[in-house]
């Protein structure tokens, strides 16, 4: 019996991940695709403002609240200060997986949206006993931006709290099932953040979401959108970022 290409790579996926090296099955797998980029930000839309590539990113000596980068590819940082435009995709998914690794320094906030609209917090988290919806791993509350910034409900806290310490590379894995829409267009199943991993330890299981987060929570619901990566309310660094559909 003949074998394809496909059914090839998943075998050596499996031995790989059965021999323990389940990065190199990664890599194997026709089905991810990269994100991060080597050299440039060819995956996401453009400009890509203050965004830099390096080879790693650390904390700033001088300033406890700010990244450095040093040389080479394979990482990106939102800049010297942190504040500069958020990356979106060029493709749009419904239901995926995503893998990132992202580093933060003292008191640093980043999220990454599904669709555009549906966050997951990445969040300088480092030793608080009891995380809320706002911390890293949280579903972000709901938002109104008028009269003044508010949040109008606690979103959804993640199970416990696996953040590292500032300074410190940590693991994002999300898998996320898009809402449901009839022929029509009308919503007929909610979204859902499927499971939810920060540094290996699950933070979030079938999560239901009846709406959007953040102050995007009145906006029409679509089967596929773009992702966001925020990068305009303090530094964050990225590496490894890849995606599959499921």
């Amino acid at each position: 019996m003949r074998t394809s290409w496909r059914a090839s790579l998943k075998w050596m996926t499996l031995l790989a991940i059965l021999a323990g090296t389940p990065a190199i099955a990664l890599a194997f797998d026709p089905e991810w695709t990269e994100l991060t980029g080597e050299r440039d930000f060819a995956a996401w839309k453009g400009p890509a403002g203050d965004w830099f590539v390096a080879g790693n990113a650390i904390l700033d000596p001088s300033n406890p609240k700010r990244l450095k980068g040093e040389p080479g590819s394979g990482v990106i940082i939102n800049g010297a200060t942190g504040k500069t435009n958020n990356l979106i995709t060029k493709d749009e998914y419904g239901d995926v997986e995503v893998h990132l690794e992202f580093l933060v320094p003292k008191g640093s906030n980043s999220g990454i949206k599904l669709e555009g609209v549906y966050e997951i917090q990445i969040y300088d988290s480092w030793g608080v006993k009891t995380p809320t919806g706002s911390d890293c791993g949280g579903i972000y509350p709901r938002a109104e931006l008028k009269p003044k910034y508010h949040h109008i409900d606690d979103g959804y806290a993640p199970r416990i709290n696996a953040s590292l310490p500032p300074g410190e590379w940590q693991t994002l894995d999300l898998i996320f099932q898009a809402p449901r829409l009839d022929a029509d267009g009308k919503k007929v199943a909610n979204a859902r953040f499927v499971k939810v991993t920060l540094n290996g330890k699950v933070v979030h299981d079938n999560v239901e979401l009846p709406t959007p987060t953040g102050h995007n929570w009145t906006k029409k619901e679509k089967a596929k959108g773009p992702i966001l990566l925020q990068a305009d309310h303090g530094p964050v660094a990225l590496r490894n970022i890849r995606v599959r559909a499921r």
